[in-house]
């Protein structure tokens, strides 16, 4: 019976309510975006528990493919050019402000990154939404739209313009991968590459905790 309700319909609105907007809500409401990363593992343990208890997906998905990889990269490359002119130019304040204020901790970023920040997120996004909404938005453009709109409400709670911005633009960029490949490590290392890149260049401060000035 706890199955039906959890796979309702009317539950999963609700929770999709409540994890995309009622949750970053009280987060702003209460003015808790500085544990930003303890709510994200939270939503990341309840996600975890319903998909591999109740939205398991059969089957073998693409774990990486050189023809897909190949374009990861090029694009990666061609937007990280991009952001680092516009840092340059509109941000020339953070540009390499990490190297230059704490040199040591750029290493941990580029390490930790991936695995703490970027894998949790796109199992959030990606692959439990994919999964646990299709029966609102498909599996087509609509559910990459929403999954962007999701993330990129998620970055709102960086209190700047610049987090969610970029944060829709990546989301668009993640989903789609994930639609053609319905592989999470390859989603999560395109999300490592640009949050490494925009980390490494300074862009980083609008993406964590320590950049909300109440």
């Amino acid at each position: 019976m706890l199955c039906k309700l959890i796979r309702n319909k009317l539950f999963l609105g609700g929770e999709l309510l409540v994890l995309s907007i009622l949750l970053p809500g009280a987060v702003l409401f209460f003015k808790l975006a500085p544990y930003i990363l303890l709510f994200l593992w939270a939503i990341l343990i309840y996600t975890l528990f319903i998909y591999h208890n109740l939205e398991r997906e059969p089957g073998v998905v693409i774990i990486f493919d050189r023809r897909i990889l190949f374009l990861i990269f090029i694009r990666w490359s061609f937007f990280s050019i991009l952001l680092l002119i516009l840092t340059y130019q509109v941000f020339p304040d953070k540009l390499f402000m990490i190297q230059a204020n704490n040199p040591g901790l750029i290493w941990k970023i580029l390490l930790f990154y991936p695995i703490f920040s970027a894998l949790p997120q796109e199992f959030i996004f990606c692959k439990f939404f994919f999964h646990r909404y299709k029966c609102f938005f498909g599996e087509g453009a609509l559910m990459v739209a929403m999954s962007a709109i999701a993330f990129c409400i998620a970055h709102i709670l960086f209190f700047n313009w610049v987090a969610p911005i970029l944060g829709l633009l990546a989301g668009i960029i993640f989903a789609s991968t994930y639609l053609r490949t319905r592989s999470l490590a390859m989603v999560t290392l395109e999300h490592s590459l640009y949050g490494n890149a925009i980390f490494v260049m300074g862009l980083g401060w609008y993406f964590w905790g320590g950049s909300i000035n109440w």
